[in-house]
């Protein structure tokens, strides 16, 4: 009998084969691919990594401890432990519960969540996400884009490292995508940062030919969500 999980490596290691094309004809054959499990159980997490990905973005710190749990067991085929990723929008009383398992907090879009990050994990990786929407209502957090570099001031001031901006593309076409992009590149030279997280299953090609360095996945490896 075939487990669950076989057929769910079966499945995302294609699916990565697929993608990686995807990012070799966009120029982003070195672009980092985090695997976003949110809304898919721990199993398809142990698929992922037996797959060859490492970098695990989740969206909820729940998910994030629950994952973290059940993979504590172990399973002797699958290679290598998780990188995990914070990439939704956290709350500061979650900060706390968290700190030990994230590898990178890639949503540090407020002065007082990147303070509470210092205060439980000093010298925490960062990303500072950046509003590059603009348009009220369709953004999915960041930053006002005029106030990035002073929260990148205060996260370094806090005693975080931050290693680059993340950015969430505006609904809709990948091409309506591409000046938010854009913006977020320049403003990442700008401020001398070397990673730009940006671009999604929908927008990567967009994201990648803007200097995209990593792309934050889900569909385009698990299919359309569903809680196992």
């Amino acid at each position: 009998m075939v487990s669950t999980t076989a057929i769910h490596f079966e499945e995302v290691a294609h699916r990565l084969g697929v993608l990686r094309e995807r990012l070799f004809a966009a120029g982003g054959d070195r672009v980092k691919v985090v695997a976003v499990t949110k809304g898919f159980g721990s199993e398809i997490v142990t698929a992922a990594l037996t797959a060859g990905i490492v970098d695990i973005g989740e969206n909820f710190a729940q998910e994030l401890l629950a994952k973290a749990e059940d993979l504590k067991i172990g399973d002797p085929s699958v290679v290598g432990k998780p990188r995990w990723h914070f990439v939704g929008q956290l709350q500061r009383n979650k900060v706390r519960k968290i700190a030990g398992l994230v590898h990178l907090w890639q949503s540090v879009d407020r002065p007082e969540l990147a303070s509470e990050i210092a205060r439980h994990a000093p010298a925490a990786k960062v990303l500072v996400q950046v509003d590059i929407v603009g348009v009220p209502g369709k953004g999915r957090g960041g930053c006002h884009l005029p106030d990035t570099a002073w929260l990148v001031e205060h996260c370094t001031e806090a005693g975080l490292e931050v290693v680059g901006l993340m950015g969430v593309g505006v609904p809709g076409s990948p091409e309506d995508a591409r000046l938010g992009f854009r913006k977020l590149a320049s403003l990442g030279v700008e401020l001398g940062v070397l990673e730009l997280s940006m671009g999604m299953s929908g927008d990567l090609e967009v994201a990648v030919s803007e200097g995209a360095t990593m792309v934050r996945v889900g569909t385009a490896l698990f299919g359309p969500r569903r809680v196992l």
